[in-house]
């Protein structure tokens, strides 16, 4: 039986529903009302965090908050679901089996997107990689939209006069997804993320994986077997790598002493020349350069842009350096795969010169990955928050172990024991939630303790 909230909503005949009221949410909101079509919207939250801003835009739209009954759904004939609402959600599990229609914000997008689309998902990098093709189509002179689940959220960026999309699609979002529409799909790795939310490794790897269909052709990490796909003919499939290239594929070739980013046989710049350092944004380059040359953009363009594309905030960037140590900050570190890919890319052999500082909300990973890297390149691990006795018992115990309460206490102990040429690596492979509001929070935490050090 339907609730007394939701019979008074279908009295409205209005035939669609907006789950949740975030940012994805509001978007929705602004399309279907733009659109002339009338909405409900809800949220399992008692006081959702813009409440307030679609009772204001939205008088009209019938809203009700709270957690959602079995029977919400069953009056409608399709509900825009949020990417971080579960599909396991039961008032969901009862609508899909009545045959309420389900999709998410990227099936809206796709359908009224009148220019080429790159779709980009992957469990790391993909922010970076989103920006850094997004400035290099700018830099060729394009009208781009840039966004998605990284920035403006796609629907809000919707406009007739851009050439060209680049999009950050996350796993959630790609649940809902059954046919890109010939976008351009480059998936850039997997490892284990999410834990909380997905039974194991291969249901998020499906729900990654959704990012191929109907695609007309896709880049793929030739290093991570986990993102080729299971493809019909037809189909462009197209690599990059920190080895040799294929011919149409993108990697790196030494020649001479010197490391080039290649195309092919052709060399295109001296690795050197990229602003981002380290090997993870070597990759990501390479993978920007196999999306954007997908899409046409010029290639000096793009190689321009490699010269002067510094990084978003949070990932690997660099904020201080203090008596000849280094401090970056990885705040965006957010699960294991991220700092491995932090520690590899600034570590070097034979050179344990890395101080890490990790801990927050682990969300059920196995942080045993972290072992070997720790071993070859970190000196000194610094724990804080609430899973940082699990971090500590996945280690080997070859390298010390401090724990401490607050991130300015981490700081502080870095700061203690690095030396010159040493690189203080905050990269905490956890969720923040414990601590802060958020990845950036902790992120702008660190660089204010930093700083607070080095003035």
């Amino acid at each position: 039986m339907l609730n007394a909230a939701m019979t008074d909503m279908i009295a409205t005949n209005r035939t669609t529903a907006i789950l949740g009221m975030g940012a994805t949410g509001l978007s929705v909101a602004r399309y279907l009302s733009a659109m002339g079509q009338s909405f409900v919207i809800a949220d399992s939250r008692q006081q959702p965090p813009n409440l307030a801003t679609v009772q204001q835009q939205y008088p009209d739209a019938p809203l009700m908050v709270g957690p959602f009954a079995d029977d919400l759904l069953l009056g409608f004939d399709t509900v825009v679901v949020s990417p971080g609402i579960s599909l396991a959600e039961p008032a969901l599990v009862v609508a899909r089996q009545q045959g309420v229609r389900l999709v998410g914000d990227v099936e809206l997008f796709l359908a009224q997107a009148k220019a080429p689309v790159i779709l980009i998902t992957g469990s790391n990098g993909k922010s970076t990689v989103t920006q850094l093709v997004g400035e290099m189509a700018q830099t060729a002179g394009l009208s781009v939209g840039i966004g998605g689940n990284l920035g403006t959220p796609m629907l809000d960026l919707l406009d007739d006069a851009h050439q060209l999309y680049v999009i950050e699609v996350s796993s959630f979002q790609l649940e809902l997804v059954n046919d890109t529409r010939g976008a351009i799909a480059g998936l850039l790795n997997i490892s284990p993320d999410h834990m909380d939310r997905y039974a194991n490794l291969q249901q998020y790897h499906k729900a990654k994986h959704r990012i191929y269909r109907g695609s007309s052709t896709v880049i793929i990490n030739r290093q991570d077997p986990l993102t080729n796909p299971l493809l019909s003919q037809g189909v462009t499939v197209r690599s990059f790598g920190l080895n040799r290239p294929d011919l149409d594929c993108f990697g790196v070739i030494e020649e001479e002493g010197e490391v080039w980013l290649a195309r092919g046989l052709e060399l295109l710049m001296p690795a050197a020349d990229v602003a981002i350092k380290g090997s993870h944004n070597r990759a990501n380059a390479l993978a920007a350069l196999a999306l954007g040359h997908a899409a046409g953009i010029d290639m000096s363009a793009m190689l321009q842009t490699l010269k002067v594309f510094t990084g978003l905030p949070h990932r690997c960037e660099y904020v201080a350096t203090i008596d000849q140590a280094v401090y970056i900050d990885d705040s965006k570190g957010t699960n294991v795969g991220a700092t491995l890919a932090a520690i590899n890319g600034f570590g070097e052999e034979g050179r344990a010169h890395l101080i890490l500082l990790a801990g927050g909300q682990g969300k059920g990973q196995d942080f045993s990955e972290l072992n070997t890297p720790v071993s070859r390149f970190v000196k000194q691990v610094i724990l804080f928050g609430q899973d940082a006795a699990q971090i500590a018992a996945a280690l080997d115990g070859s390298r010390p172990v401090t724990f401490v309460d607050s991130l300015s206490a981490a700081v502080a102990k870095a700061r203690a024991v690095a030396e010159a040429g040493d690189i203080v690596l905050l990269s905490p492979a956890c969720a923040s939630f414990d601590m802060f509001s958020g990845f950036e929070d902790r992120g702008r935490s660190f660089k204010r303790e930093v700083l607070a050090v080095a003035s």
